[in-house]
């Protein structure tokens, strides 16, 4: 049996360099913007050590040029693109299935994913893990899923919960403090 090959690409953004990855299977990693080209293939290598890079297929250059017009505020529907979770867990698989359900400027919880999953309310930390070991961010919207009470949560790509609040502020999406005006009564 070969070995799978994994095939990469570095692109410019509005929002910086980004970086994905495939295979024949689909798409297997998705590298949120850098402000350097250097910086995110690194990163992505990291995760690929033996990936080669290489000219995208026909679906991988849609994949690139969606991500694109997303970062310049084009709603996008990444729903349809084929990827690979091989070496995902089962459940993780089903976190990331779900998760592609949440649309362009909706937001859902750890604990809400945990329970449309027919999980109990302690999955929910299950589901933050699934979250923060997102191969493919964007594609699969990880950024759209927030803690308890709508706060932010964390964010593992780079830029941490500020890139998130910017992913969701370019969907229209505003999180964290309240309006000035309902801080001020001071009961």
């Amino acid at each position: 049996m070969g070995r799978t090959v994994h095939h990469y690409f570095i692109f410019e953004t509005a929002g910086g360099f980004c970086g994905i990855a495939w295979n024949d299977n689909g798409i297997t990693r998705f590298h949120l913007p850098t402000k350097d080209a250097g910086a995110t293939e690194r990163m992505l290598l990291r995760r690929l050590p033996d990936a080669e890079s290489g000219t995208p297929t026909p679906e991988v250059l849609e994949a690139v040029a969606a991500a694109k017009r997303y970062f310049e505020g084009e709603e996008i529907d990444f729903s349809g693109f084929k990827l690979d979770l091989a070496g995902q867990e089962a459940f993780f698989r089903q976190v990331y299935a779900a998760a592609r359900r949440v649309c362009w400027g909706q937001t859902t919880t750890y604990g809400a994913l945990a329970k449309q999953l027919g999980a109990g309310p302690e999955a929910a930390r299950d589901v933050g893990q699934a979250m923060a070991k997102n191969p493919i961010p964007l594609i699969i919207p990880c950024h759209r899923v927030l803690a308890a009470g709508g706060k932010i949560g964390g964010f593992s790509a780079p830029g941490g919960a500020s890139a998130k609040t910017r992913m969701l502020e370019l969907e229209g999406v505003h999180v964290g403090a309240p309006p000035a005006v309902q801080q001020s009564f001071g009961f």
